[in-house]
């Protein structure tokens, strides 16, 4: 069936969430004889989207510009866009009981035109990205997109002189645990295309070994962070107390302590998320040295603190999800050595899978969708000649307001990197005028040191991963491969007791008769730290069967 209906297209669009599909919808506005087809491995619209997440009002009003005209009548739009920040909170937590405002501090470096000022959110929407990627995939539909969930993507093919890409390999479906097939097995399709769109967020496994078959450059090594999130139902009471249209990020405690430590770059989240529901979170560097930390602490800690205690305390935690960001910046965009193409040849490289994450601003949300608005009008202009859309599409987004700010926050992380939170956020002031340090992989900065606030128990990461809803098909093999068994019983156990058990946030892994093993995959939430913070780089994530992995609908 696949083969019959579904093995040629013009424009192939690898991931449905919020980047893919606004250029799916751009591209369809510009040229409605377009032949577009969106693949993504989720099994609904939104499954595998999770952000804070706040919107800025242009790049909200550039997806109203090409959705529809009468919007103010449609029930789902109304409620992805119906709340803006109206009060907006930058707080640092000194310790596990005090805080201080430093949200006046920001607004001043704002007025005085300082890269730390960016850090504001007043007037931007409060979104639920996975509510928003269904409103785009409903309206892609309506537009004569195909959209497709439960097609994941294993590999792109390209010309036998690599200028350009032919098409994209399915996954196999259909094999047992050992590899063997099964009655109903079906072999990963090539889809093939004229031009190709590499949507599918951060760290995508086809993406990266596009860059990897591509020869494309980062002229820094790509640094991640993981966030992990709850959607926690609170009383009427406390939901007014707290605000309908609010935000608010603490720096500092638990990832942050000045002198005394931890020193890791990061902070947690409380976002007005409408029904009496507030979501909270917790975003860590993964270039932290602590080998029994885990994030989910973290948040525990931060939801303990007296400032967000008070407003879900007696809570009810109905959703969690967790999902890496790319923190690299503008001097990790993925580029053609040749031609400084974000992508190359006919394929096009969008949102978080080319790292336009804007840390200063703790968002890229805007970034992606701008990103995907104009790949879609350059697909219809270089349609024709396919070859030139990866060129083109970097020349516009090069000249644009996206490239503009990730230029302005280009060294903002590695200096944190290199130099620390002390250090690093005063020299940040300086913005662009500092050089490019190099930093190193988050993999290779764990040391044999331990988490200062450990808590007293193990945080029930069974329940966490109920609440995401993940589901994978028990009977297959698994996507996640342990390269060297010998590594982690002769290197890793010895010195940093296995911590992919620690931090994995779903349980993924387990020591089973003394050896280490991801006893778990039908677990996993497709985050990834594990193949980016092993400490000796020896795990790697591939793609499920169709259909797997959680199944967010507030994230």
């Amino acid at each position: 069936m696949i083969q019959e209906k579904f093995s040629r297209t013009s424009v192939l669009v690898v991931g449905a969430g919020p980047a893919g599909l606004a250029c799916a919808i751009s591209a369809k506005r510009k040229d409605p004889q377009l032949e577009i087809c969106v693949i993504d491995k989720g099994s609904d619209p939104g499954n595998h989207n999770l952000s804070g997440a706040v919107l800025e009002p242009d790049a909200a009003r550039g997806l109203i510009d090409v959705l529809k005209e009468n919007w103010q009548d449609d029930e789902l739009f109304i409620d992805v866009f119906n709340r803006a920040v109206e009060r907006d909170d930058i707080l640092f937590f000194l310790g596990k009981k005090c805080k201080l405002n430093i949200g006046p501090l920001i607004r001043f470096a704002g007025m005085c035109k300082l890269p730390i000022g960016n850090m504001r959110h007043d007037g931007d929407y409060i979104v639920s990205i996975s509510r928003l990627a269904k409103l785009l995939g409903r309206e892609a539909r309506r537009l004569g997109i195909e959209v497709l969930f439960g097609f994941p993507a294993e590999d792109i093919i390209l010309s036998d002189d690599g200028s350009k890409a032919m098409g994209v390999k399915l996954v196999d479906q259909g094999l047992d645990k050992e590899g063997n097939k099964q009655p109903n097995y079906s072999a990963g399709e090539i889809i093939e295309a004229d031009v190709i769109v590499l949507a599918e967020g951060c760290d995508g496994l086809v993406t990266e070994r596009f860059i990897e078959k591509a020869l494309l450059k980062r002229k820094t090594n790509q640094l991640y962070s993981i966030g992990v999130k709850e959607v926690i139902k609170v009383s009427e009471e406390q939901y007014e107390r707290f605000g309908d249209n609010r935000v608010v990020h603490a720096l500092g405690y638990p990832v942050w302590t000045p002198v005394l430590g931890p020193g890791m770059f990061g902070g947690g989240l409380m976002y007005s998320y409408g029904d009496n529901c507030i979501a909270v979170g917790m975003i860590v560097g993964l270039d932290w040295k602590e080998f029994d930390f885990n994030p989910q602490d973290a948040l525990t800690h931060f939801k303990n603190h007296p400032f967000v205690n008070q407003f879900i305390n007696d809570g009810k935690v109905i959703e969690t999800g967790a999902k890496m960001i790319p923190e690299g910046g503008f001097y990790a965009i993925p580029r053609d050595s040749e031609t400084n193409s974000i992508g190359k040849g006919n394929v096009i490289i969008i949102g978080d899978g080319a790292g336009l994450v804007n840390m200063l601003k703790i968002k890229g949300l805007h970034n992606a969708i701008h990103s995907g608005l104009i790949a879609g009008e350059v697909i219809a202009e270089t349609i024709k000649v396919p070859v030139t859309a990866a060129q083109r599409f970097t020349e516009i987004i090069d000249h644009s307001i996206t490239m503009k700010e990730m230029k302005q926050a280009g060294t903002f992380r590695q200096t944190i990197a290199k130099f620390g939170n002390m250090a690093g956020f005063p020299l940040s002031v300086f913005g662009g005028l500092l050089p490019l340090f190099r930093t190193e992989p988050d993999y290779r900065t764990m040391r044999k040191k331990k988490y200062k606030y450990k808590g007293n128990r193990e945080f029930d990461k069974d329940t966490f991963t109920a609440l995401a809803h993940t589901e994978h098909r028990e009977d297959q093999p698994s996507h996640l491969t342990i390269l060297d068994s010998n590594i982690c019983s002769t290197k890793c156990k010895p010195v940093f007791r296995e911590p992919c058990i620690t931090f994995c946030p779903a349980g993924v892994y387990e020591n089973i008769m003394g050896v280490l093993k991801p006893a778990n995959p039908s677990n996993c939430l497709h985050c990834k730290t594990c193949q980016r913070k092993c400490p000796f780089d020896n795990i790697r994530w591939t793609v499920p069967e169709g259909g797997g992995g959680p199944r967010y609908t507030l994230m």
